[in-house]
């Protein structure tokens, strides 16, 4: 089994920059990709990124793409997500999950199963 935790979310104002972390707890080293998404109220979930944990590549969209950097601990098993720029647009439900994928859906929109989540840390920008 695994655990994710997120962390980090907070109110800020519009400009303003964010770090989230996902801590990994369990059998993590089974996983080898990390993605992070997010939820808004009345929106579906949206990925925002990826970390192909071997060798760190990471994928992002490019709704968020120069504004959002993912990066991971020397252990693997803290994920970061560091946001800049927030905007009112950025305000939602921030999660992580983890799962085993090859490189290529992994550094992907992969919308497949997803095998851990976290619980998700919420993330306000206002104007």
């Amino acid at each position: 089994q695994v655990q994710l935790a997120e962390s980090g979310g907070d109110s800020v104002q519009d400009g303003g920059t964010l770090k989230l972390s996902c801590v990994a707890s369990g059998n993590f080293y089974s996983n080898n990709c990390v993605g992070w998404f997010r939820q808004a109220p009345g929106k579906e979930r949206e990925g925002i990124g990826s970390i192909f944990t071997p060798t760190d590549q990471t994928y992002y969209p490019d709704s968020v793409k120069g504004r959002f950097t993912i990066s991971q601990n020397n252990y693997k098993n803290i994920a970061y997500l560091e946001m800049t720029g927030l905007t009112p647009e950025d305000t939602a439900m921030y999660y992580c999950a983890a799962s085993y994928l090859h490189p290529q859906a992994c550094l992907s929109e992969y919308d497949g199963d997803w095998g851990y989540w976290g619980q998700g840390t919420q993330v306000t920008v206002s104007s």
